[in-house]
């Protein structure tokens, strides 16, 4: 039986994880199984530069953490060599990246997620990372709120270049007249 001082930092452990996963925006859960150390290393660099979390903590651990965070369909995923992808802020971030390492190398796997307080699986996982990022939304709408601007400014504007068209023409007559001719 283990000691009290085990028991202790387990649940620790799972009061720390839970802490994390209930203040993320997103989480992914991922078979790492057959990643080499230099594809790890990669990957591990990609998800701290987008300000993502990356552990590997006891499948146990992890499944109790889900629980105690509401996230209890998430255990069934916790199988074999898993590890957590958490994200604070963004909520694209972790499935964004680890999509990328599931489609070059066929042993790893994205196994299942949550965001906005919905699990979902890997599937689910690989339609969230398919969306763009809020920066590039954000520059989408603005260009499609400008686009009609700027047509309505060139209308305005031809309108009053042809109000004004008739007033140039009638004052060019009548300054040809008056100018002295040459011979």
């Amino acid at each position: 039986m283990p000691s009290n001082a085990i028991l202790e930092q387990k649940k620790q452990i799972v009061a720390d994880l839970a802490e994390q996963i209930r203040n993320s925006a997103s989480g992914v859960i991922v078979n790492y199984q057959g990643i080499t150390v230099e594809k790890d290393t990669e990957l591990r660099k990609a998800l701290r530069e987008a300000g993502v979390k990356y552990m590997v903590v006891k499948n146990t651990l992890t499944g109790r953490s889900c629980d105690e965070c509401g996230y209890g369909d998430l255990k069934a995923h916790l199988n074999g060599m898993t590890a957590i992808a958490i994200s604070e802020k963004d909520p694209i971030a972790p499935a964004k990246i680890l999509k990328e390492y599931d489609e070059k190398i066929p042993s790893f796997q994205i196994l299942a997620g949550y965001v906005d307080g919905k699990t979902l699986d890997a599937d689910g996982v690989k339609e969230l990372a398919s969306i763009p990022s809020k920066e590039v939304l954000v520059a989408k709408f603005l260009g499609s709120i400008q686009s009609p601007l700027y047509k309505f400014a060139y209308a305005v504007k031809a309108v009053a270049e042809k109000l004004e068209a008739p007033a140039e023409e009638a004052a060019a007559p009548a300054a040809e007249a008056e100018a002295p001719a040459e011979a």
